[in-house]
């Protein structure tokens, strides 16, 4: 009998679950339109399960142009009231228009820094972050929310921003018994 893989609690034993925490979750991402689609999805999860975004994700990026900030900030009312009848995603108003204000926000982002990965990574080498431990929030995710809100960003708080950290690699926040843990 093959012995199973050790894995952080939270991720459980559902396929998809477990196929996101070994291949995605935790991996440091440097890449534009991948940050875009993870600061998405955090947004849209708020006040739901990741398992549901997960399963939720194809269609996200179909209704979502592949996460292309560009094309996402050309959004026009037509494409949100649409978007708002769209089963595949979460229908909510304010989550859909703050994708498409988000965009736009990233976008000036860009433009400022060279890229939002720049932006992003330099607030991680500035701060020295490394590992946090699962906490729920984080001095980083405080700061990084309220730079984001300050520039008009929505769904984008402290808690989603600390999600968003450990989701594209800023923390290295896998349990120690967890077979990727220490692994960066």
């Amino acid at each position: 009998m093959k012995k199973s893989k050790r894995r952080c609690f939270w991720c459980g034993d559902d396929p998809l679950y477990v196929k996101y925490h070994d291949h995605e979750w935790g991996e440091p991402v440097r890449d534009d339109p991948k940050l875009f689609e993870q600061l998405t999805l955090e947004g849209a999860q708020a006040g739901l399960s990741w398992l549901i975004i997960l399963r939720k994700r194809e269609n996200y990026r179909k209704a979502f142009a592949q996460f292309n900030p560009k094309k996402v900030a050309q959004f026009k009312k037509a494409k949100i009231d649409k978007l708002i009848l769209d089963p595949g995603i979460v229908r909510h108003r304010g989550k859909i228009i703050s994708t498409v204000n988000n965009a736009k926000i990233f976008l000036s982002m860009q433009k400022e820094y060279g890229s939002f990965s720049e932006w992003l990574w330099h607030h991680a080498r500035e701060n020295k972050v490394k590992h946090n431990r699962q906490s729920t929030t984080s001095p980083l995710a405080i700061k990084i929310s309220k730079d984001l809100k300050k520039r008009g960003m929505k769904f984008v708080g402290p808690l989603i921003m600390h999600a968003f950290l450990q989701a594209v690699g800023v923390f290295s926040d896998h349990q120690r018994d967890c077979w990727k843990f220490g692994k960066k």
